[in-house]
């Protein structure tokens, strides 16, 4: 009995010790599984690029810094002629149109003639003559009309130079003084002038409640035509931030700003949040550290490389 008893203990033991050592070999097989789950969570998101990748998607990157941002105000506005450009031209006697010599659109030289007006009274034929240098803009004689000494038959512009005429609103009043520079565009197409503020009106206007700026503007070339809607962009002070970055740098990925910052195993996403902004530059709050290598134009790239790698774990599943 006591020899059957002794060989229950035995086993018993043993059974422990199995028991134990199972034990003990589950919990690291456990762990290593939680480190490679982890491990491949980083690897979503992170994209590898060769340095010929990289030149080849156009990639652009970057050193995290300090830099001096420039503020701006941006200012709507339009072209007009200058009213001391324009030159109405009448005949100097009542009679009939006899000859027309120029028209809308043709370029005309101070004295020229543009048409010949035979006089009511005298039957006498004068010339009509341009009293600047310029483009005609209207014209309202035709041939073998009747004209009166009071109407006037051509008018002429000098588009040499023309006004850009910004509008001014209360908020940036403080901001904007006279012979500061100002930028002017109308869209990629046309190239952008930079020139000073000549005058700012010394009053508002009663409806809109915006003064008016007026920039003068060279226009040998007639790109600036009247009547174009235009955009000044005045930079009214600098500011020295601790982290800026191009505008270009940021993407919008899963609905946050992110910056896609280089790591010894690839790019990943970093979500950043941003201060003050101009055209082209903004203000990186955190997020980013100085030092860091960041992708400064081409992250759209990067992003799709992502999107792609998460909708092929999506399939897998």
């Amino acid at each position: 009995m006591k020899r059957i008893q002794s060989a229950a203990n035995a086993l018993f033991n043993i059974f422990l010790l199995v028991l134990f050592l199972t034990s003990c070999e589950s919990e690291p097989a456990h762990e290593e599984g939680e480190e490679a789950g982890h491990e491949g969570e980083n690897h979503s998101e992170i994209v590898q690029l060769s340095p010929q990748e990289l030149d080849e998607f156009g990639i652009e990157l970057a050193t995290a810094g300090p830099g001096k941002l420039n503020v701006h105000v941006s200012l709507p506005g339009e072209i007009i002629i200058p009213t001391d450009n324009l030159a109405h031209i009448h005949p100097r006697f009542p009679g009939m149109v006899k000859k027309v010599f120029k028209h809308i659109g043709d370029f005309v030289k101070k004295g020229e003639t543009l048409a010949i007006i035979e006089g009511n009274e005298s039957l006498a034929e004068y010339k009509v003559k341009s009293l600047i240098d310029g483009t005609i803009v209207e014209k309202h004689l035709s041939l073998g009309e009747i004209v009166q000494d009071s109407e006037h038959g051509f008018v002429i512009a000098d588009l040499s130079h023309v006004w850009a005429m910004l509008k001014l609103y209360q908020k940036d009043l403080p901001y904007v003084k006279i012979g500061q520079q100002v930028t002017i565009s109308a869209g990629q197409e046309l190239p952008k002038s930079k020139e000073k503020i000549a005058y700012i009106s010394p009053i508002l206007d009663e409806i809109t409640r915006t003064a008016e700026a007026r920039i003068v503007l060279k226009n040998s070339q007639g790109h600036w035509k009247p009547g174009l809607f235009v955009n000044g962009e005045i930079i009214t002070s600098d500011v020295e931030v601790s982290l800026i970055a191009p505008k270009t740098a940021l993407e919008l990925y899963e609905n946050q700003n992110v910056i896609f910052v280089q790591t010894n195993q690839g790019f990943i996403p970093r979500v950043v949040q941003i201060g003050r902004t101009n055209e082209v530059s903004v203000e990186i709050i955190s997020g980013l550290k100085t030092g860091e290598t960041f992708v400064s134009k081409g992250g759209f790239t990067i992003k799709a490389e992502l999107q792609k790698s998460e909708l092929g774990d999506d399939h897998g599943h």
